[in-house]
């Protein structure tokens, strides 16, 4: 079994990288594979609604790695997205890539289990935890729990290191998605189903 962790810091080394590899430590010992995928320093563009990925199953731009998560999470069983919190929120870079990532592309994530890691110097973690969830229980992805709201705190990585709860609600993580996982396939194999989903009955709330 394979997760797809994406580290939307721009620095590929930093508090956030350190909270994602533990967590990908965890998943490794209880035998998953792992991935962390870099999204970059580079400016990301945000969703303009074309509506052409529904056709292609892609987006449009290519000049940065969202299509590359596209293709590894369809390939992947489960998803865990690491942000910086600016201003109390995920960093806008992170929200612009998972919206294009999400958007008319959702279907095929359905019901991989997946959550969200935010780092934070000291406030906003709880805000930005919530805001990055969103993306998983629209497009039906169990939303997999840890002992506390997944954030380490500090303001290098070594600081980080220094928060022992933290690093333990990461590692937490890692155990309840690899054993969460492991059920998936318990079931599969016992021929449990995925719910068929019911057709979508949209409403704009306008008379």
């Amino acid at each position: 079994m394979n997760v797809l962790l994406i580290n939307g810091s721009p620095h590929p080394k930093g508090c956030t990288y350190t909270a994602l590899r533990t967590v990908a430590d965890q998943l490794e010992k209880n035998g998953l594979n792992t991935h962390i995928l870099q999204m970059g320093n580079k400016a990301v563009r945000g969703c303009i609604a074309c509506g052409k990925c529904a056709d292609t199953g892609h987006c449009v731009f290519t000049d940065d790695p969202v299509n590359e998560a596209i293709d590894l999470l369809r390939e992947a069983d489960a998803l865990v997205v690491g942000s910086p919190v600016y201003y109390a929120g995920p960093n806008g870079s992170i929200c612009a890539f998972l919206d294009r990532m999400f958007y008319m592309k959702s279907a095929p994530y359905a019901f991989k289990p997946a959550a969200a890691v935010v780092s934070c110097r000291r406030g906003g973690a709880s805000a930005s935890f919530d805001r990055l969830n969103k993306y998983f229980t629209i497009a039906r992805m169990p939303v997999v729990a840890s002992q506390y709201w997944n954030s380490v705190h500090g303001n290098t990585p070594a600081e980080v290191l220094q928060d022992r709860e933290g690093l333990q609600t990461m590692r937490t993580l890692g155990d309840n998605m690899a054993w969460l996982l492991k059920c998936i396939a318990a079931g599969k194999a016992a021929g449990v189903e995925y719910p068929t989903p019911e057709p979508w009955e949209a409403t704009n709330f306008i008379r």
